[in-house]
């Protein structure tokens, strides 16, 4: 239906606005696009007077924020009842061009979930607070968005899903069958430094087999060392900073715990290893730990993955959860932080008072690997697609326009409606832009007919058809 016109407008206006209708004549007469934006100056004008209403409004200013949106003129900024357009920092929007490459993404999320087996699963994005929160000093504990809500509970946005799954395992007990092969992908949130591929918001891919076991170099380096158990979480969360602070800062760490200098320098030792072979040197070929990544790594060459992984003993991950084999997964030349990161959890579950079950899993962000794909020239081109674009060629033929649609949606294809009086050359254009397959005009000597006029944008063929073969 064709807009308002002006009088219209003014006719419904509450009295107090009335002063301003020679603005609001103003908003009208300016082309669409600008109509909402002298409408909200009017109002604000109203609020915070500053001219008088027979001055005309100002222009609208055209100035770009970070997100490529309209943003507010300086008198604006000073007006609380304008906010800032922008997202917050950390955070994205995703228009429909961002949209087409997120569900391509989690497209092949999902495509090697299924290959692989795996159920998907997912769980609140607010959880109780108490999930999350660990031993002091844990990194993860300290980047939490968390608040008290209206019932006085400590809640937080997840900062990651395993707890989350944790929690749903403990909850199904035993009437679900071990192994469980569960992925979920969902959004995260961790209030830290944002940087190129590190966003305060993020969406992750993960994948957990719970119900199989397996053990930890580290470990068999505590024990060769005699440092208690209980400090194994500690120390993980201490080397997976290596790379990030010096190693002055992480042998006072160390000490600090406390671990005993000659520890601590057979600790740094064996985290410099790079190869199988030293490792064995180091611990002997009957640690059950040398045996294990011995069979992982063949497991690897039998999969056709051994070009892929490299052994490094300082992998550790920074969550004070892990108790196995952990690994983390960057490009080849090492621009960017790490894609993908996971490792063995044997002890989460009794942290939250269920039974321990064996688990291992991963977490694959959607920032890193976007970002590397682009580097890579590797993003595909994700166009609009639409199957058809329905037009009729008058207003009397609006309703027989909406059955056809009506139709061709129940057969599975995607339909663009237009009902706004428009030329015949703009449908074209608007055909176009959206990629549509082809053109159904809806006229008036061919609906008597019982029939449309098809155009197959592609090839620019039409003919015309009746309903029936509509298809």
């Amino acid at each position: 239906m064709p807009p308002p016109n002006a009088a219209s407008v003014l006719n419904i206006l509450p009295p107090r606005f009335k002063p301003f209708s020679k603005s609001l004549l103003y908003s009208f007469s300016v082309p669409r696009n600008r109509t909402s934006i002298s409408l909200l100056r009017c109002f604000s004008l109203y609020q915070n007077p500053i001219q008088s209403p027979s001055s005309p409004p100002p222009r609208a200013e055209k100035a770009l924020g970070r997100s490529g949106a309209l943003s507010p003129s300086p008198s604006a900024v000073e007006n609380p009842t304008v906010v800032d357009v922008n997202p917050p920092r950390g955070t994205r929007d995703f228009p429909p061009e961002e949209m087409r490459l997120q569900s391509w993404l989690f497209q092949n999320f999902r495509e090697v979930s299924r290959l692989f087996a795996f159920e998907e699963v997912d769980f609140p994005v607010l959880e109780s607070e108490a999930l999350f929160v660990r031993k002091a000093g844990d990194e993860i504990t300290e980047q939490l968005y968390s608040f008290e809500d209206k019932g006085g509970r400590r809640v937080a946005l997840r900062p990651e899903l395993t707890p989350s799954l944790a929690r749903l395992v403990i909850q199904k007990g035993k009437s679900v069958s071990l192994p469980l092969k569960w992925f979920a992908i969902g959004q995260c949130w961790r209030y830290e430094r944002t940087t190129r591929g590190r966003r305060r918001e993020h969406y992750q891919w993960n994948m957990d087999i719970i119900g199989v076991s397996g053990v930890l170099v580290l470990q068999a380096v505590l024990q060769r060392y005699s440092i208690p158990e209980d400090k194994f979480g500690e120390v993980c969360v201490i080397i997976d900073k290596m790379e990030k602070i010096p190693m002055e800062e992480i042998e006072k760490k160390l000490i600090d715990i406390p671990i005993s200098l000659e520890a601590i320098k057979g600790l740094l030792q064996v985290l410099s290893i790079k190869s199988l072979s030293k490792l064995e040197e180091l611990l002997g070929a009957a640690g059950d730990a040398v045996a294990d990544l011995k069979q992982l790594f063949s497991l690897a060459e039998q999969y056709g993955y051994s070009q892929w992984i490299q052994f490094d003993a300082s992998v550790v991950r920074g969550l004070s959860y892990y108790t196995g084999i952990v690994f983390e997964g960057f490009d080849r030349q090492g621009n960017l932080r790490a894609i993908c990161g996971g490792g063995r959890y044997d002890r989460l579950l009794s942290t939250f008072g269920g039974d321990d079950i064996p688990a291992c899993g991963f977490g694959f962000g959607d920032a890193v690997i976007v970002e590397l794909l682009k580097d890579r020239g590797l993003l595909p081109e994700l166009t609009p697609q639409v199957d058809n674009i329905v037009f009729p060629l008058g207003e009397d033929l609006q309703g027989p326009a909406a059955m056809i649609a009506s139709k061709l949606r129940q057969k599975g294809q995607s339909v663009d409606l237009v009902l706004e009086t428009k030329r015949l050359k703009w449908v074209f254009k608007h055909a176009e832009r959206i990629n549509a397959s082809r053109l159904i005009l809806v006229g008036e000597s061919e609906w008597q007919q019982g029939m449309v006029r098809v155009k197959n944008l592609s090839t620019r063929e039409e003919h015309d058809l009746k309903l029936e073969e509509l298809d």
